[in-house]
Order: C-alpha cells, then sequence, then structure tokens
C-alpha cells in the first residue's frame, strides 16, 4: 500500500487539482504521518474529511451555479407570462366590446324594422314622407334599407377601432418592444382589414351601388377611390418611401407586387367598362318602340348582378396585395407600413373634414 506522500506526488503528477483548504490539511497530514507514531485510523479519518469537504464544496458550485442559472432563465419567462396576461386582460376586454356591439345592432335593427313597418303603412295609405328622412338608407321601393344601415353603423365602429390600433401601433415603435410583441400587434391591424372587406361583401349583396358609389367614405377619400375602395398599386407607391431602408431583395419584390396589383386592376377595369357598355346597349334597345321596357330593365339587372362580384374581386386584391407586402418587410418593416397607411386615410378624412369647412366668397 502506498503511503499518502507518494499518493499526493502522483496525483500531481496526474494533474489533479486540490482546492488550496485541502493542499494545507494534506499538509498537516504530512507532518503528522513524519512522526513516530501512525495510527492508520487517522490517514482514514483524514481521507474522509477531505472527501466530505471536497463533496460540500462541488455540491455548493453545483447549487449555486444552479440558482443562478434559474434567475437567468426565469427573467424572459416572466416577461412572456406577464405579456400572456396583458392579452388575456385586453381579449376580455374586447369580448366585453362586441358583447356591448352586438347589443347595440339588435337594437338598431329593431328600430329599424319598426321604421321600414311605419313607412310601408305610410305608403300604403299615400301619405307623402319626406322632409326629415335621411334618404341615403332609400332603396328603389322607397323602405330603409336595413343591410346598408347595418353597414354604415359597423363602418363607423371600424373607424373608431383603427383610431384606437394606430395609436396602439405608434406607441409600441416609440417603446421599441420585442418583435414578438410588434407581431401580435400588426396580426391585430391586418385582420381589422380583413374584417372590413367581409363587412362590404355582405353590404354588397345589399346595394353594390351604394357601396361603390362610396357614400360611406368621406369626400376625400371618394376623390381617390376605385372599385369600392383603394387602388392597390397607387397605395405601395405611397408607403413604400416610408419603408426605408429596404434590401436590394426587398426592392425588387415590392416592385414586382406593384406591378401584378397594376395588372390585376387594369383587368378588372376593362372588365367594368364592358360591363358598363353591356348596360348601356341592353338600355338603349328598341329606344323608339312600344314604350313598355321592362324586358330591357329585367336583361339590365341581371347584368348589374356582376357587379357584387367586381367588388368582391377588387377587395380580394387589396387583401392579398396587404398579405404579400406583409410577407416582403420585416415584422418592424411591417408595423411601420400599416402605421402610415392608417395615418395616410386619417389625413384624407381630416381634408374632408377642412374641406367642407373651408370659407367660401359670397355669391
Amino acid at each position: 500500500m502506498s503511503s499518502p506522500s507518494t499518493q499526493f506526488a502522483t496525483s500531481r503528477r496526474m494533474g489533479i487539482y486540490e482546492p488550496p483548504h485541502q493542499v494545507s490539511m494534506w499538509g498537516d497530514c504530512l507532518k503528522a504521518l513524519n512522526g513516530p507514531n501512525i495510527d492508520p485510523s487517522m490517514i482514514v479519518e483524514v481521507d474522509n474529511k477531505l472527501d466530505s469537504n471536497k463533496s460540500d464544496d462541488t455540491s455548493q458550485g453545483i447549487v449555486g451555479s444552479s440558482k443562478k442559472y434559474d434567475q437567468e432563465a426565469n427573467k424572459p419567462v416572466e416577461k412572456v407570462l406577464r405579456r400572456l396576461a396583458q392579452n388575456r386582460e385586453a381579449a376580455r376586454k374586447s369580448r366585453l366590446r362586441k358583447k356591448a356591439y352586438v347589443q347595440q345592432l339588435e337594437t338598431s335593427r329593431l328600430k329599424l324594422t319598426q321604421l321600414e313597418q311605419d313607412l310601408e303603412r305610410a305608403r300604403q295609405q299615400g301619405v307623402y314622407v319626406g322632409g326629415g328622412l335621411d334618404t341615403s338608407h332609400l332603396g328603389f321601393s322607397g323602405t330603409v334599407n336595413s343591410g346598408i344601415a347595418t353597414f354604415e353603423m359597423e363602418y363607423g365602429h371600424w373607424v373608431e377601432e383603427q383610431n384606437r390600433q394606430i395609436r396602439e401601433l405608434r406607441s409600441a415603435l416609440q417603446a421599441n418592444i420585442t418583435d414578438i410583441e410588434l407581431r401580435i400587434l400588426v396580426d391585430g391591424v391586418m385582420n381589422h382589414y380583413f374584417d372590413l372587406f367581409r363587412m362590404k361583401a355582405t353590404a354588397a349583396k345589399a346595394d353594390v351601388f351604394y357601396l361603390m358609389s362610396g357614400m360611406w367614405k368621406t369626400s376625400a377619400e371618394r376623390f381617390f377611390q376605385w372599385i369600392g375602395g383603394f387602388r392597390p398599386s397607387e397605395l405601395l407607391k405611397v408607403l413604400t418611401p416610408q419603408l426605408d431602408p429596404l434590401s436590394e431583395q426587398q426592392v425588387l419584390d415590392v416592385y414586382s407586387l406593384q406591378q401584378s396589383s397594376q395588372q390585376a386592376e387594369d383587368a378588372l377595369s376593362q372588365g367594368m367598362n364592358k360591363l358598363q357598355e353591356t348596360v348601356a346597349d341592353t338600355l338603349a334597345a328598341d329606344l323608339l318602340g312600344s314604350g313598355n321596357y321592362m324586358s330591357q330593365m329585367a336583361a339590365a339587372i341581371g347584368k348589374l348582378e356582376a357587379l357584387v362580384s367586381f367588388v368582391n374581386q377588387a377587395d380580394h386584391l387589396r387583401q392579398q396585395t396587404l398579405q404579400q407586402m406583409s410577407r416582403i418587410l420585416t415584422t418592424r418593416q411591417a408595423a411601420r407600413g400599416l402605421l402610415a397607411l392608417g395615418d395616410y386615410f386619417q389625413r384624407l378624412r381630416a381634408l374632408s373634414s377642412l374641406w367642407a369647412a373651408r370659407p367660401r366668397e359670397p355669391a
């Protein structure tokens, strides 16, 4: 059996590291071993003591490192949990707003139904109704178009929600929040636009002429209107300078998207022109005939039903352009683009108000 001194020398040659306090204890042991009386139990006791100290040091190091790691790891987890709690609270408030909104719509529907019944009774009695009635919601029969009235109410709430989202998006960009949090806001704004397209599809079935006339928009917005909404290629021209810096690939992708949008717009515009010519030819048939033109009216109405499809295709193009733009851009660029888009529409509405309130010279 080798002596402790031999073991110590061997460990030094093998590169085994011993902490300083353990080396000191080895030194005390060696001094004791030089004495005349050596008890083997002393060696065993010293070895056990050293092994115990070594395991304590190791366990303390592991526990300390583990605690430090857990503290570091808990930081992002706590932030995510806090964000999830905020999202749940926002979702709860959104559900409450939607519930109140649905109740308001139901109340408005009942009022509209009552108004329709009153107008029908007045028509049957031959009573002239005018003056105080808002004729923008009236169809050819003289009754209230409840589908359009509902759309106008929904669109008013849509604009209010858009303004709120734009304020939130601007604050988020200024606060420099994480891309994950920013993506949640971007997706919310995108889905809000998609909700508008769904609302318009329902309104087009109720009265496509009203929707295409743009009477639900402000005067400045109507000035730039194309088939019931904005023209995607023109909007890309407005937004692209606000997104700099773009990479070379992004510039190419945006340009390609603008060209494809322009081609789709041209195709829809040509289809609209063709439809107008067809309806005009139908109405002009046999103008000097017997005066009974109901057959021409029926044929024209059948052709005009294609207008609903044109509006839906135009909105589909608008939706596809927004989605493609979101894929081309980074999350932060997409947020800036949606913020610029919202600001652009807000400025158009403000321009309409200023135009209506402008001073006029006396006649």
